[in-house]
């Protein structure tokens, strides 16, 4: 054996640099499990403390991407791009943004992921449908993709096995708002689907990984360098995050919400950054129109066709989609209320997105299962003007010793003020290559 575990973790943990040599044995051996999840779980650990150089960075990247297949996508004649958010309270954007772009003729092999954290995941809220299958072998995959011009996925058996792993490992041992972890994570599984073109969204903010703006544009520049490193034009836009997007919070509740935008009558932020984005997956394709194309789309009903279009072709009960209410509900709800009157100065994503994670709406452990009708709707959100015991947010629950243990952090993530707060732009920045 050229190396052991042992010696790679105390050499990083000394901030020593791995070989690239070492670091595609580390990343072989843990795929075929010679290296345990303990032993990984330390490396990530040291990773997280003392960051990676350049040169290991690139090496990581693509070690985790060559760890499995690759996909070959070339026969699909179109521009094939898709999109990535570094992961966000209420993000829910995925869920209307591909099927959109997919009605103007942009293909999307859309890969995405499960909740991280206290962020949640694009695949737990598409399977509140029931039937919908995300577990796609690479021929269905291909298939998807080839016939409908966009496929919603999970990582296959052989498509980055790394980082299936190590994924799941992340969030379990809070090694998740790491930047060489994060980047390489995203970039390996988006180099590996065969791209033309990627679009990344960055959050900034308390609900982010990334809580400062320079270290999402550190990260945002680096995610762009390595996409371009491997011949996939990338661009990224930096987005706020210091509150949740839209005004729902958890699985159904967010599926749902995705359904109203794509009938034209979704909450202004979650549209306006579903239409920005879209613009550059359209820019990215070659394709003309831009938002006045994706308007139309919307308009005509043709993004939401395109929804259960896919929603059907991956096995998923399209009446849940032509009817949301048909979509998961909890027993319980208890209403969380202004304490005075004034102006909606806070509204804290990492609280809200922590509460709901605790209440059942995402995973504190590898093992655990979502209650995906759990759900905090926000009826007060920055800047909104408030009276004393007017509803700040509605709270499903089927758990009340859970709800009992949150009720007072939740209600402490909404600061009010005399006076209105200044506006925060939603849209931050845009980087790209120089």
């Amino acid at each position: 054996m050229a190396f052991t575990a042992v010696e790679l973790i105390e050499a990083k943990r000394e901030h020593r640099e791995l070989t690239p040599e070492a670091i595609a044995w580390l990343i072989e051996a843990y795929t075929d499990g010679v290296v345990p999840d303990y032993q990984m779980a330390a490396m990530a650990m040291a990773i997280f403390l003392n960051g990676m150089s350049a040169g290991e960075l690139a090496a990581w990247t693509g070690a985790m991407l060559h760890s499995g297949e690759v996909f070959d996508l070339s026969d699909i004649g179109a521009a094939k791009v898709d999109k990535h958010s570094t992961g966000g309270v209420g993000d829910k954007i995925s869920i209307p943004l591909a099927p959109l772009v997919a009605s103007v003729g942009v293909v999307v092999p859309m890969m995405s992921g499960r909740g991280l954290g206290h962020t949640g995941g694009t695949l737990d809220k598409l399977e509140t449908i029931p039937g919908f299958t995300t577990r796609l072998d690479p021929d269905r995959f291909r298939e998807v993709v080839s016939t409908h011009g966009m496929v919603f996925a999970g990582q296959t058996e052989t498509l980055v096995p790394a980082d299936r792993k190590l994924y799941a490992l992340r969030d379990a041992t809070a090694t998740v708002p790491s930047l060489p972890l994060i980047s390489s994570s995203i970039m390996s599984k988006k180099l590996a689907e065969g791209l033309d073109g990627l679009v990344l969204d960055v959050k900034t903010g308390s609900g982010a990984f990334m809580k400062d703006i320079e270290g999402s544009r550190l990260l945002a520049r680096t995610m762009v360098e390595i996409g371009v490193g491997h011949g996939v034009r990338t661009i990224a836009l930096i987005t706020g995050m210091d509150q949740p997007l839209g005004r729902e919070v958890g699985n159904a509740n967010e599926m749902r919400e995705s359904i109203d935008v794509l009938r034209g009558r979704g909450p202004e932020d979650v549209v306006q950054l579903t239409l920005a984005l879209g613009e550059v997956m359209m820019e990215l394709a070659g394709i003309d129109g831009g938002r006045d194309a994706l308007v139309d789309a919307i308009d005509s009903g043709k993004a939401l066709e395109k929804l259960i279009e896919v929603t059907k072709a991956q096995g998923g009960d399209t009446s849940f989609i032509e009817d949301p209410g048909l979509l998961p509900t909890c027993s319980e709800e208890a209403i969380v209320t202004a304490p005075v009157a004034g102006f909606v100065t806070r509204c804290d994503a990492l609280t809200i997105g922590v509460v709901a994670t605790r209440l059942g709406a995402g995973r504190e452990h590898q093992e655990d299962t979502i209650d995906t009708g759990v759900g905090i709707t926000l009826e007060a959100k920055l800047g909104d003007r408030v009276e004393a015991g007017q509803p700040l947010a509605r709270v499903a629950y089927n758990n009340a010793a859970r709800w009992q243990a949150q009720e007072t952090s939740l209600s402490a993530a909404w600061t009010i003020s005399e006076t209105p707060p200044e506006p925060k732009d939603l849209l931050i920045e845009r980087i790209e290559a120089s």
